[in-house]
């Protein structure tokens, strides 16, 4: 029986790619992969249609898989992976055990890797929340932005549709502090940029720049992750490895 995988294939870096999705790419002979994929994927998507899922209705969509799979595998190169934001839900759900999800590297962990940082570090960020502003404060008695933001807390901010001056002054007043935020511009993929400051100096790093495409009439995604919380400049030094070291790694050694 041929499959429909859809492949985690996190911010577009195809060395990103895990050998699962590899695998599972070369056997499929339509691949639907969203812009730019088909650009950077581009070595392994040779001799195969590749096509955007978003230029097909739902309808349309399902029945051009399904006369594909009469003779081969269908392939789904997933933004990030399954787990946040993902839009493919309705898909996997149609196609039931003949979906395959295969986890990808996420656009959160490659953040976390490109900068070097760790967003939960205990005594400094106790919690490392996800969110976008797009799906925050529209249904009564649901948290806004301002009321995730809060000391302790690393916030990755997907899909912003906030000018950074707004974004900037709503999380201030989270915050309640000028706190670091980083911006990571096509993470992965050619023209990454990030850019880094604080609350209070994020704005006129970045020039009035629109990282968000709100200006953009096209409403192409703008592709730019924001990360937020004190977790960015901490330092910390050797006395948290010792300490964790003789309260809870040493004990679980002995209980072993």
């Amino acid at each position: 029986m041929n499959h429909v995988y859809f492949i985690g294939a996190g911010p577009g870096d195809p060395q990103l790619l895990t050998l699962q999705g590899a695998a599972a790419l070369k056997g499929a002979t339509l691949v639907f992969a969203p812009e730019p994929f088909e650009l950077t994927f581009a070595s392994f998507l040779v001799d195969k249609e590749v096509v955007s899922p978003f230029d097909y209705d739902f309808d349309d969509l399902i029945n051009k898989i399904l006369a594909r799979l009469q003779t081969a595998d269908v392939a789904f190169l997933m933004p990030g992976d399954l787990t946040f934001y993902a839009p493919f839900q309705a898909i996997i759900d149609h196609f039931d055990e003949t979906a395959i999800v295969l986890a990808g590297v996420g656009t959160a962990n490659a953040a976390s890797a490109r900068l070097k940082r760790t967003f939960d570090l205990p005594g400094v960020c106790n919690r490392a929340v996800i969110v976008s502003p797009k799906t925050l404060g529209d249904e009564e008695g649901m948290p806004s932005l301002e009321d995730l933001a809060g000391k302790g807390a690393s916030l990755l901010i997907y899909m912003n549709n906030l000018p950074l001056a707004e974004l900037c002054a709503t999380l201030k007043r989270g915050y309640q502090a000028d706190v670091p935020l980083t911006l990571l511009h096509r993470l992965g993929l050619p023209g990454e940029e990030i850019i880094s400051g604080s609350l209070d100096t994020i704005v006129e790093k970045t020039g009035g720049r629109d990282f968000f495409n709100l200006d953009d009439p096209t409403g192409k995604p703008a592709l730019t992750l924001v990360v937020v919380g004190e977790t960015l400049t901490a330092k910390i030094d050797g006395r948290w490895w010792d300490y964790r070291r003789e309260h809870i790694w040493k004990k679980r050694q002995k209980g072993a």
